[in-house]
């Protein structure tokens, strides 16, 4: 018997469309983890890339539980002696609210070149606009 191997057609993949308002920030990041993987599908194969695309708006209204606010920080290394920088949520928040989501998911999605490519796929925007209406994208609520 052999192994089903799903074809990779770029016309079968979806586009969603989440709002993070009021969504809990890990719980988001493994929605749209799923969703970038294709585990949603009955198609799913862990080596291949079988999963849609995701546009996520309102970045900057995501809610942290806890004082993670203030006492999470995210660091950043330029490769210089003395180049680390260290951010905390609050100040990434103010700047790029787009990291917080972008740096959640990139870290439930395979450590290689499958889990960069699956990272091109999402989208995220830190107001409620975004340019990719001519995809029609299909509109997927944030469980909490």
């Amino acid at each position: 018997m052999k192994t089903y191997l799903p074809k990779n057609y770029l016309e079968l993949r979806k586009w969603h469309v989440i709002d993070a308002q009021g969504a809990v920030l890990g719980r988001l990041a493994v929605q749209v983890a799923n969703l970038l993987r294709g585990r949603n599908k009955p198609v799913y194969t862990p080596h291949w890339d079988t999963g849609d695309f995701v546009v996520v708006i309102n970045a900057e209204k995501v809610l942290l539980t806890g004082k993670k606010e203030t006492d999470k920080f995210y660091m950043s290394y330029s490769g210089w002696k003395g180049g680390e920088r260290y951010r905390s949520v609050e100040e990434t928040r103010k700047r790029h609210p787009e990291m917080l989501i972008l740096h959640a998911v990139k870290g439930m999605l395979p450590k290689n070149s499958l889990g960069r490519k699956m990272l091109t796929k999402l989208k995220v925007y830190r107001t409620g606009e975004h340019p990719h209406t001519a995809q029609k994208p299909v509109p997927t609520t944030a469980s909490n």
